[in-house]
């Protein structure tokens, strides 16, 4: 359910076109749907300001596309994360709107409805190029829920002073994501040059001792600099929904 549905539900009810009866038995129809196979919840809109995201992983195309369909069909932003191409075909013939994001591998529709609601720039900075999916994600997401976003990519440890020469960029930010695999040393050098939120996002970004993200997750953990927060392994979207709560204005 969007805020809109709801005060056109109040607005009806007020004006007495709507019985107790009938409003009653309207919100609970509106706050969730089931598919079957899925419970498309409505009122997360409500209570925490944006809709529920798909997560497409896991789930066949069709089952992607009648959950975006559900989405779309309550005048919601979709926004649907690690997606592949047949994902975003099968919901492009539900929702022709539907457009896919290959490297962030995001669907998106409904844009029209995005609001500007960030109070600053998210700041999006990746250790090497081959983080930018991640980062990529993230960024979609902070972008989807209503922030202004910047970038600075392949800036990390390796040629440190490729990081210290963007300190004005840095100090402009609202709210910094870095995204580092390997040993996931840049978030602990962000975290000590600025004094906004660094949301850090491992990658599995490396070679065999990596561990598939877990060396630069446990890196990012035991930073020194205060001021660091860690997010799962390559969850961009954890990265960028957090971002966007940061960066919230207060309405």
């Amino acid at each position: 359910m969007s805020n809109a549905t709801l005060k056109t539900l109040l607005a009806r009810y007020k004006k007495g076109t709507l019985t107790d009866e009938e409003l009653l038995r309207s919100l609970p129809g509106q706050m969730f749907e089931s598919l079957g196979f899925a419970t498309v919840d409505h009122h997360r809109e409500i209570r925490q300001g944006f809709p529920e995201v798909i997560f497409c992983e896991g789930k066949t195309p069709e089952q992607v596309a009648h959950i975006a369909q559900a989405i779309v069909r309550r005048a919601s932003i979709l926004l649907a994360t690690r997606a592949d191409r047949r994902h975003h075909k099968a919901v492009q013939r539900l929702v022709p709107s539907a457009r896919y994001n290959p490297q962030a591998r995001t669907i998106l529709a409904n844009t029209r409805l995005i609001q500007q609601r960030g109070r600053g720039t998210i700041l999006i900075v990746t250790a090497g190029t081959s983080d930018i999916p991640v980062a990529e994600e993230a960024r979609v997401t902070a972008e989807t829920l209503g922030n202004t976003t910047d970038h600075l990519f392949d800036v990390g440890v390796a040629g440190i002073h490729r990081i210290l020469m963007q300190s004005e960029k840095l100090r402009k930010a609202r709210v910094i994501i870095v995204v580092a695999g390997m040993e996931g040393a840049l978030a602990s050098v962000v975290g000590g040059m600025v004094a906004v939120p660094v949301i850090a996002v491992p990658t599995s970004v490396g070679y065999g001792a990596n561990f598939r993200g877990l060396s630069a997750l446990l890196g990012m953990l035991n930073s020194c600099a205060a001021g660091v927060t860690v997010v799962n392994i390559d969850n961009g979207f954890g990265a960028g929904y957090a971002a966007a709560l940061m960066n919230r204005t207060g309405d």
